[in-house]
């Protein structure tokens, strides 16, 4: 409005509630800016590194073709690979995913040690964004990782279907997150990345060999398999194994087995949902600590 006497305009301040929804607004677009950068970093690391990438994978091809195929005479006791190949395959897809995942981490401790990590940690954003933005890069370069296996997959007897397909890259996603966000929760504690390797391969390998990847539970000892309940990356192969399973209509061993609470076999969708909150477990731990790092 104008003043009487001096013809000035004079503008009365905005009430603070009409004010606080754009405030938050644009607080929200900065936050969502910055995990999209930090995300973005994380997958131009990938494209830039592809020979890494393609070394990477060999591992868990030569796992899955090549000792996959020896131990099928042993495991199954007979002159056919092709049962094996078909129970092994949920816990390839898992272990190519290990790696870049793993990477996220030892990225944190390297950006620490660089002195990177002080200058994204002044930005005027949550430490949180940051993370959740590192975490969900790492969880999308190991997905497009094991695409790569997925693609083999007809060779280990898993039909090639749309729906099969796209319900075991949305769990390969799940399983991506909840990997790269427990390598994250250890690395925002180490500051050495020599460290942190040790304590992932201490940490890593019993969880690996629990998870009934190349063996069933029900041939563990008791012992073992009491620990093998414990392993989230247990549900991780016995989710996806179900779901490679339920479309999966031939004859098949009797070593396809899948995870029991005192005799209840535990559906896909509850294992799923056992990653799901052990991602969400560690993303809060890994943020608490993410919080005080330096």
């Amino acid at each position: 409005m104008t003043h009487a006497t001096t013809g000035r305009d004079v503008r009365r301040p905005e009430p603070a509630a009409a004010a606080e929804p754009g405030r938050r607004a644009r607080r929200l677009a900065a936050e969502l800016r910055a995990g999209r950068m930090v995300w973005r970093r994380e997958m131009k690391h990938f494209w830039r590194d592809l020979p890494r990438v393609a070394a990477s994978l060999v591992q868990p091809m030569l796992f899955l073709y090549i000792l996959g195929i020896g131990l099928a005479r042993l495991v199954a006791g007979s002159n056919t690979s092709d049962d094996y190949l078909l129970f092994l395959f949920p816990g390839v897809l898992v272990m190519s995913i290990q790696q870049p995942a793993v990477a996220v981490g030892s990225s944190i401790v390297w950006d620490r040690q660089s002195g990177f990590l002080r200058e994204m940690l002044v930005a005027p954003v949550a430490r949180i964004t940051l993370l959740i933005g590192k975490c969900l890069g790492g969880a999308t370069v190991s997905t497009c990782q094991a695409l790569v296996v997925l693609a083999s997959a007809g060779l280990a007897g898993v039909p090639y279907r749309i729906d099969l397909f796209a319900a075991l890259l949305a769990e390969l996603l799940l399983v991506s997150l909840s990997m790269t966000v427990l390598a994250a929760a250890l690395a925002v504690g180490v500051r050495r990345v020599q460290t942190f390797n040790v304590v992932l391969t201490a940490l890593f390998l019993p969880l690996t060999f629990l998870s009934g990847m190349m063996f069933p539970v029900s041939a563990m000892p008791g012992w073992m398999a009491a620990l093998s309940l414990v392993d989230p990356l247990t549900y991780a192969v016995d989710g996806m194994r179900q779901t490679v399973m339920a479309f999966h209509h031939g004859p098949t061993a009797d070593y396809f087995d899948h995870v029991t609470w005192g005799g209840w076999q535990v559906p896909a969708g509850v294992s799923l949902a056992v990653v799901a909150l052990t991602t969400l477990v560690g993303l809060l731990l890994a943020g608490r600590c993410f919080r005080r790092t330096d």
